[in-house]
């Protein structure tokens, strides 16, 4: 049986599942970008691709520190999530519908980073490695302002999708309470 891992062990296989997963996302971001139909989402990806490539950064930094190299664990996570990614890109569907997609895997991606650096984070704390506690929580927030321009831009796009605009959803989402009141009153 091999020798017993210590929390920094496991500290340090977070983080390299972590570059790992920055190191797809740099592969995969321009993919999503040139299947992206609506400018403001191909450049909210191009953004997050040079963002993304700081995080990678930032992850070399804490290794270089802790006197590690970035190497190592497979982000088997997101592997999968960036082949949903891929199968939006290869889907049938097209214009604002490939988008809602396209946003569909982006924030699932956004939401397991968000877990994943928020542990990392947890564990530098746990570690004493206050550097590293404020690189993890930069990239954390990057990725939290990530999200909410995804949600933000899928207002609209959805709701051209969907053959509405936002405005239309907007009056839709308002006249709902009343009918519903309308129909429970029976």
């Amino acid at each position: 049986m091999a020798q017993q891992e210590t929390f920094r062990d496991l500290y340090l296989k977070q983080l390299r599942d972590l570059y790992n997963a920055e190191s797809q996302l740099i592969k995969a971001l321009p993919k999503m970008a040139k299947a992206a139909t609506n400018e403001q989402l191909r450049g909210g990806f191009e953004e997050h691709l040079e963002q993304t490539r700081g995080h990678a950064e930032r992850l070399e930094q804490i290794f270089q520190a802790l006197g590690e190299k970035p190497t190592g664990t497979k982000c088997k996570a997101m592997e999968g999530l960036v082949e949903e990614g891929s199968e939006a890109i290869e889907s049938d569907f097209e214009g604002a519908v490939k988008d809602a997609d396209l946003i569909a895997a982006a924030q699932r991606v956004e939401h397991y980073e968000m877990a994943a650096y928020g542990t990392a984070r947890a564990f530098a704390d746990l570690l004493g490695e206050s550097e590293a506690v404020n690189l993890l929580s930069e990239t954390f927030d990057e990725e939290k302002e990530t999200d909410a321009k995804l949600t933000e831009l899928s207002a609209d796009i959805n709701a051209e999708a969907n053959g509405s605009s936002s405005e239309d959803e907007t009056e839709k989402e308002t006249e709902r309470p009343r009918v519903m009141k309308a129909k429970s009153g029976r």
